[in-house]
């Protein structure tokens, strides 16, 4: 089901996605961007809370079937076929939204730095990181893990680790 290519690896327990969304929130009926949903295991948590519209961005064309059956008809859910690299957020929501994402593996690094030093500025950002890139985005200067990534991400936001997940957690558990 996972794409190697695509560096998918999903959460599909629904207590798992919903703590990150507790984490996220609250979004005060603001709009969510989610990229890489995958088969929708973090989108049910999303839509479950109080986000405004959700707006999910899917690369992968055989997720648009089963995402599209997470709609209830209440205009909340917008789905966008692409890739989040190309994609004009100021295009997809009104004003600051938050983006919440357990983003594929072989993009969170430049969607990060597109998010953090490009022209549309999210309201929030509660992404899921590979560890060794996560240590990288908060590593403080000294360190080993700190570089570029670190400096643009602290002059930027106020980037934390909020919660750890075992490989156990995702599907198929990353290698990593």
């Amino acid at each position: 089901m996972a794409k190697k290519s695509f560096g998918q690896h999903f959460l599909l327990d629904l207590n798992v996605t919903r703590k990150i969304v507790r984490l996220a929130g609250p979004f005060e009926g603001r709009a969510v961007i989610e990229v890489g949903p995958g088969p929708g295991g973090l989108t049910r948590a999303l839509l479950e809370s109080d986000a405004g519209p959700v707006v999910l961005v899917e690369k992968d064309a055989r997720f648009l079937p089963l995402l599209g059956e997470l709609d209830d008809g209440a205009g909340r859910l917008t789905i966008v076929e692409g890739d989040a690299l190309k994609v004009r957020e100021a295009d997809l929501v009104t004003g600051p939204a938050h983006v919440v994402s357990n983003l594929p593996y072989n993009v969170g690094t430049p969607l990060l730095i597109k998010w953090l030093t490009g022209p549309w500025t999210p309201h929030a950002l509660t992404l899921m990181f590979q560890k060794e890139v996560a240590e990288r985005i908060v590593a403080a200067p000294g360190d080993d893990d700190y570089g570029r990534l670190a400096v643009i991400a602290q002059a930027t936001s106020d980037a934390r680790i909020v919660l750890h997940l075992p490989a156990a957690a995702f599907t198929p558990p990353p290698k990593v």
